[in-house]
């Protein structure tokens, strides 16, 4: 088996290098990876320069762009062979709910999928992360699992990992994606040449986070696995909206 893996936080981010370390053991891995966090970056392509990789002490590939910069880059002709799976991550840091529309992380695996792969986005829902190893092992099961039954063609499975020893995990749920309340305000600030700027503010508190959700499960110890669509088109509606485009 041949194994692509990215992230967003980095080629030199902790948990890709326990996620590249898992991977090993299943068989062929290639790392490319933004050369600097990237989180927040979403699905963005960067179309208006060149890009310039540069493989690393690490035998790690670091590319001057985004999560997705660096999966399309891999798989439309920077490496020597076309993988069977992606994997993005190990995140530090959760990608519940609202979070997937900005993820990086996400976004990594996405294109993955688009380009004709199973593809997976691997979490650790802590700030201050202590256990990528059980992050890691989880990754390993689940792509171990996606190679005996492969999932539809248009799903990612997004996975969010307690940080938590292995022992301690609660086990697996099949989950749906919650959601928070609106964003913080907007913090404004003066840089160092006397300018007014501006920080984003912290993303909202839990809002539907019951149980069925992400939130809920990482809550109580369980490891979360959402799948996504990658088609993000409401096909039910597709009709209603002609009628409605039509009257």
């Amino acid at each position: 088996m041949y194994i692509l893996l990215s992230n967003d936080d980095g080629y030199q981010a902790e948990g890709l290098c326990a996620l590249a370390e898992a991977m090993r053991g299943l068989g062929r891995i290639d790392v490319v990876a933004p050369d600097r966090n990237r989180s927040g970056a979403s699905n963005s392509l960067t179309l208006n320069r060149p890009l310039y990789p540069r493989k690393q002490a690490n035998d790690f590939i670091a590319v001057d762009g985004t999560p997705t910069d660096c999966v399309h880059l891999a798989i439309t002709g920077l490496l020597d062979a076309q993988p069977d799976m992606v994997v993005s991550g190990i995140n530090r840091g959760p990608n519940m709910g609202d979070d997937v529309h900005y993820s990086g992380t996400v976004a990594g695996a996405m294109e993955g999928r688009s380009l004709g792969y199973p593809s997976i986005a691997v979490s650790l829902a802590s700030f201050e992360p202590k256990h990528y190893d059980c992050a890691a092992r989880v990754a390993q099961t689940l792509v171990q699992r996606l190679l005996r039954t492969p999932l539809p063609q248009d799903t990612i499975l997004n996975v969010n990992v307690p940080d938590v020893p292995w022992e301690s995990l609660r086990g697996l749920k099949a989950t749906r994606l919650g959601n928070r309340h609106k964003s913080e305000p907007i913090i404004n600030t003066t840089d160092p040449h006397g300018e007014t700027c501006y920080w984003v503010g912290p993303p909202g508190a839990e809002q539907d986070a019951g149980p069925g959700t992400d939130f809920h499960a990482v809550s109580q110890g369980y490891v979360s696995i959402t799948p996504i669509l990658v088609d993000i088109t409401r096909h039910d509606e597709v009709p209603r909206i002609q009628q409605w485009l039509d009257g």
